[in-house]
C-alpha cells in the first residue's frame, strides 16, 4: 500500500496538534505527582489569596490553554479566527444551551444541584472576601482561565483536528468526538447508573457545543457554557 504523502498544511496541524497534546499532557501529569501538596497550598486560608489563585489558575491554564496559546503565537494566528465573531452569538449560546439541557437535567434529578454560581472554583469565595481591589482583580482572572480559555481551548482542539482530518459526514465530528472523549477522560466519573448518566450528558454536552460552533460558526456558546453553566452548577 503506497504510503500516504503529507501536504505541508497537514504537517504543520499535526505538529500543532502533538504541541497541544504534550503541553497538556506534561502538565496534568505534573498535577497527578503534585497534585496533594499543590492543593493543600491552595486551600491554606492562612495564606494571601493572591499566590493561591496564581498557583490555581496556572495549573488550570497548563491544562487548558498554554497549549493552543503557545500554537496560535507559533503561527501567528489570532484567537478571532477561531470563532470569536458577532454573527451568530444568540444561536450559539441557545444551541449550546439546549446541547447541556440533558447534562443540567441530570444534576437536578441526581440531586446534585447546591445553587447556582457563575465562576464558581475551589476558591471563590475566598477570592470575594478579599476585598477590593484584589477581588476584582481575582474575579476577572477566574472568567479569563476557567470561563474563556477553558471553553475556547476546546474549539480550537476540535478545529485543528477536523482541518487535518476533515470528517466525511456533517454530524459525525472528529474532532468534536474526540474533545468529548478528552473531557470525560480529565474529569473523574463513576461507573454507577448516575456515573454512566453523567458520561453520557457530558459526551452530548461537549460535543454538542462543538457542532453548534461549526454550524453557527461562532465560539462564544462554548464560552458561555464554561462561565455560566459548567462552572456554575
Amino acid at each position: 500500500m503506497k504510503k500516504q504523502v503529507l501536504t505541508t498544511e497537514q504537517k504543520r496541524l499535526e505538529t500543532d496538534l502533538w504541541i497541544i497534546a504534550l503541553v497538556t499532557l506534561g502538565v496534568f501529569l505534573f498535577y497527578a505527582v503534585m497534585g496533594n501538596q499543590l492543593m493543600n497550598f491552595v486551600k491554606n486560608s492562612n495564606i494571601s489569596v493572591i499566590p493561591r489563585l496564581l498557583l490555581n489558575a496556572g495549573v488550570q491554564f497548563g491544562i487548558a490553554g498554554l497549549g493552543i496559546t503557545i500554537v496560535c503565537i507559533l503561527r501567528k494566528e489570532k484567537f478571532t479566527l477561531f470563532g470569536l465573531i458577532k454573527k451568530n452569538t444568540i444561536k450559539a449560546i441557545v444551541g449550546t444551551i439546549l446541547c447541556f439541557a440533558p447534562y443540567i437535567c441530570y444534576i437536578f434529578i441526581s440531586r446534585q444541584f447546591n445553587g447556582y454560581s457563575p465562576f464558581s472554583i475551589l476558591i471563590t469565595d475566598d477570592v470575594m472576601a478579599s476585598g477590593v481591589p484584589l477581588s476584582i482583580i481575582g474575579m476577572a482572572l477566574i472568567v479569563v482561565i476557567w470561563g474563556f480559555f477553558e471553553g475556547f481551548n476546546y474549539v480550537v482542539v476540535c478545529e485543528k483536528i477536523n482541518r487535518r482530518y476533515p470528517p466525511k459526514n456533517q454530524w459525525l465530528d472528529y474532532g468534536a468526538i474526540t474533545c468529548a472523549i478528552v473531557c470525560l477522560l480529565f474529569h473523574p466519573f463513576s461507573t454507577s447508573f448516575w456515573g454512566i448518566v453523567e458520561i453520557i450528558t457530558t459526551f452530548i454536552a461537549i460535543y454538542g457545543m462543538l457542532i453548534v460552533k461549526k454550524k453557527t460558526e461562532n465560539a462564544w456558546g462554548c464560552i458561555f457554557a464554561f462561565c455560566f453553566i459548567w462552572n456554575a452548577i
